[in-house]
């Protein structure tokens, strides 16, 4: 069967993160963190390219030694969804962009197969994300980890840092969603996101993807069983790191 829609997977790293600076590079069991990412994409078989797009010639200088393709970008982008959108605008022949962010060392495939055929299956989503249940629901109360609320045709009606839906009744059992920071975009649905300015309720909770919902866009969201950690620490990297080793040792031990 003929592909409805190339897609492009862009990975968008830039050095200067405030809370751990250099953190593309980190080493994590031998391999910088990104390669990590970029590895777990090459490996989605619905992607025809991967890129990397950067605006530091440390992260590009590396990416190239390991073999990805990179774009430069410029340095004046103010988060990663602008950083890719400049990358879409050359890059024509994509009729599908996934956003996949660096710092997410153990993305799975298969959620970004599932991205790709949601599009190529649905022409009226125009941008999906991920969620998948917390673990422990008092993680849902930590302001780093964004929460989301689904309507019932599976469509964000909300994504917040605090924990939602606020329990007023405490009989009725809530299952709080973890959202996943990966989008997937038609290029067009992406074009015209970078063009809005911040809005309001992106403003006030810093996150991005309000913009969507606050500009009548509805963003679809995959429910997932699990999902992977991100490393926004070093705590995070070492935790990571430890991680990968216990898996390495029950590879070996079968």
């Amino acid at each position: 069967m003929k592909r409805k829609g190339k897609a492009v997977g862009i990975i968008p790293a830039r050095w200067g993160s405030t809370r751990f600076p250099g953190k593309p590079l980190h080493p994590i069991a031998n391999k910088p963190l990104l390669q990590h990412v970029w590895e777990q994409c090459c490996r989605a078989q619905s992607l025809d390219s991967v890129i990397i797009a950067t605006d530091d010639m440390r992260i590009a200088k590396a990416a190239f030694d390991w073999g990805a393709e990179v774009a430069m970008t410029s340095k004046t982008h103010q988060s990663g969804t602008d950083r890719i959108a400049e990358v879409a605008r050359k890059c024509r022949q994509f009729d599908l962009v996934l956003n996949i962010q660096g710092d997410e060392p153990l993305v799975e495939p298969a959620l970004l197969n599932r991205f790709v055929e949601t599009l190529r299956s649905n022409r009226k989503i125009g941008i999906v994300t991920a969620a998948h249940p917390f673990e422990n629901a008092a993680q849902a109360a930590s302001p780093h980890q964004v929460k989301v609320i689904v309507d019932g045709d599976g469509n964000a009606l909300y994504f917040s840092r605090y924990a939602i839906p606020f329990p007023r009744n405490r009989t009725v059992p809530i299952k709080y969603l973890r959202h996943q920071g990966v989008y997937g975009f038609r290029r067009k649905a992406l074009l015209d996101f970078v063009k809005w300015k911040p809005t309001p309720l992106e403003r006030a909770e810093a996150l991005e993807q309000l913009r969507a919902l606050e500009n009548g866009v509805k963003v679809h969201v995959l429910l997932m069983k699990h999902g992977s950690p991100g490393v926004d620490t070093l705590a995070d990297a070492k935790a990571l790191e430890r991680r990968l080793a216990r898996a390495n040792r029950r590879r070996v031990s079968r």
